[in-house]
């Protein structure tokens, strides 16, 4: 069973920085894509950002293009969200997920099946 831990959230001003870590172990991590997720307080858990098995291809839902950036590193098992320039409405519970490159779905469709705990993230202004 594939399993994900985030880590890396916070409390930070506007304006300011966080990177996001998710470490998975339980099976050959480049089978996976990976994908970002939030849900804020009152909403619906929404698409951050993906990567594709290797690396290659990202997506980036509209609000965070231009401030975030999806990378993972095989050799570490470890995908990563480098969040710039937050603001209070990136404010959410944020999750990394994971689906098999195999399953006939691109990277980019947020048809996620391994979840993680979650890390939560609040900006203040």
């Amino acid at each position: 069973q594939v399993q994900l831990v985030e880590s890396g959230g916070g409390l930070v001003q506007a304006g300011g920085s966080l990177r996001l870590t998710c470490e998975v172990s339980g099976g050959t991590f480049s089978d996976y894509h990976m994908g970002w997720f939030r849900q804020a307080p009152g909403k619906e858990r929404e698409s951050v950002a993906a990567i594709n098995w290797n690396g290659m291809n990202t997506y980036y839902a509209d609000s965070p293009k231009g401030r975030f950036t999806v990378s993972r590193d095989n050799a570490k098992n470890t995908v990563y969200l480098q969040m710039n320039s937050l603001k209070p409405e990136d404010t959410a519970v944020y999750f990394c997920a994971a689906k098999n490159r195999r399953s006939n779905s691109d990277f980019q469709v947020p048809d996620y099946y391994f979840w993680g705990q979650g890390t939560q993230v609040t900006v203040t202004s």
